[in-house]
């Protein structure tokens, strides 16, 4: 193979071999016509409901384009595999569709220990990594040369929970935490909220990650008289936290990221759901006033989806942004021609939203919203 073309071997007796190299050379073809992009998610485990939306809604856009024909005739191929939202898995993961799978890009990680466990991997084969499904701030600041973020923060959406919560009239704000670089990152968000409403949160609780126990952590909530609790985390951390308050009575108003914006996690919250705050870093999905809304929601009609959630609007639009940088390749489809192609996206229209790349800022979107879950188990804004 070479420059991405397979040349069809033939054979032929030796007196016909001029002939043969002629032919070989006429019946030289691209290889499956696939542009190969790999992902490593949690698709079991603590986040496998929404890992599973956001790739559906990446997926939808893909199969349109495909459909169409591709990019320069090229169709995109996505490899998924499930990292158990273990980091070490996940890195291992990236590890094989970087090096065994070839793939041109890595798309749509899921979690912020595991996105950072695959840092090392990027610059050392420099692959870009397009769109991570989290918001944290390590992503940003300092700008990763192959980390092309589409979400905005969760330092920016945790500083407007608290200002939400403190402007209805919310004063005993707590804050229960995962205990990694996830948690922590949201947190630090938070603490500019409170900083910038003159207030502190009432108190301040971590848990860990892979075994999370809220026998104390909620008990101390309740003591403190929390009105509202933001609790960082997966959303079985939340579902199960939510319970644990429940359970003593509290009435607190529970309050959570984007990371949980998808109708797995209403499933999972059940009975529970009712009144919950969800940030959001997405146009609200069942707003047709809003381009790429329309477009995604007519897609997943055709496909016989029952609509979209906020989890399948950062996958089509992380598959969006993708298919723009392979564009603008001009056909030349290799990591350093993609890295290249989407630093030059700039004030790139994605259908009602604007995203921006350059050399020195890789922070993509910063659109967030609030909204609050429904009786019937919708996101209301």
């Amino acid at each position: 193979m070479a420059d991405g073309v397979w040349s069809t071997p033939l054979k032929f007796p030796l007196s016909g071999l001029l002939a043969a190299a002629a032919l070989a050379l006429s019946v030289s073809v691209p290889v499956s016509a696939q542009i190969v992009v790999g992902q490593t998610s949690g698709f079991s485990g603590p986040v496998a409901a929404s890992v599973k939306e956001l790739t559906e809604g990446a997926r939808l856009y893909f199969d349109a384009v495909n459909a169409a024909g591709g990019v320069n005739g090229q169709k995109i191929e996505l490899i998924s595999l499930d990292d158990k939202f273990d980091p070490k898995v996940a890195a291992e993961n990236a590890r094989q569709l970087v090096t065994e799978k070839n793939v041109i890009a890595l798309f749509l990680t899921r979690g912020t220990p595991h996105t950072e466990a695959i840092l090392p991997l990027l610059a050392q084969h420099k692959v870009p990594l397009v769109a991570p499904s989290t918001g944290a701030m390590v992503l940003h600041k300092p700008v990763n040369p192959y980390v092309f973020n589409v979400r905005a923060t969760y330092q920016r959406e945790a500083e407007r929970a608290v200002r939400h919560l403190s402007l209805i009239g919310q004063d005993r704000i707590a804050i229960l935490q995962v205990d990694d670089s996830f948690g922590n990152d949201v947190a630090a968000g938070a603490d500019a909220g409170f900083e910038g409403v003159g207030k502190k949160p009432v108190v301040k609780l971590a848990f860990d990650r892979t075994k999370p126990d809220f026998s104390q952590a909620a008990p101390a909530i309740v003591k403190a008289d929390a009105q509202s609790v933001l609790i960082i985390g997966s959303a079985n951390a939340v579902v199960d936290a939510t319970k644990a308050l429940r359970a003593l009575g509290s009435r607190a108003t529970i309050v959570t990221v984007s990371n949980n914006a998808s109708t797995g996690f209403i499933k999972q919250m059940g009975p529970l759901g009712h009144g919950t705050i969800v940030t959001q870093v997405f146009p609200y999905e069942r707003s047709m006033s809003a381009p790429i809304v329309k477009e995604a929601a007519d897609l997943a009609r055709a496909k016989g989806m029952d609509g979209v959630s906020p989890a399948h609007m950062e996958g089509f639009s992380a598959a969006k942004v993708l298919v723009e940088g392979l564009k603008r390749t001009n056909g030349k489809f290799t990591r350093q021609a993609l890295t290249a192609a989407l630093n030059t996206m700039q004030k790139v229209d994605l259908g009602g939203m604007e995203l921006s790349f350059s050399a020195n800022d890789h922070t993509g979107l910063v659109y967030t919203d609030m909204s609050i879950i429904s009786e019937d188990g919708k996101f209301r804004r």
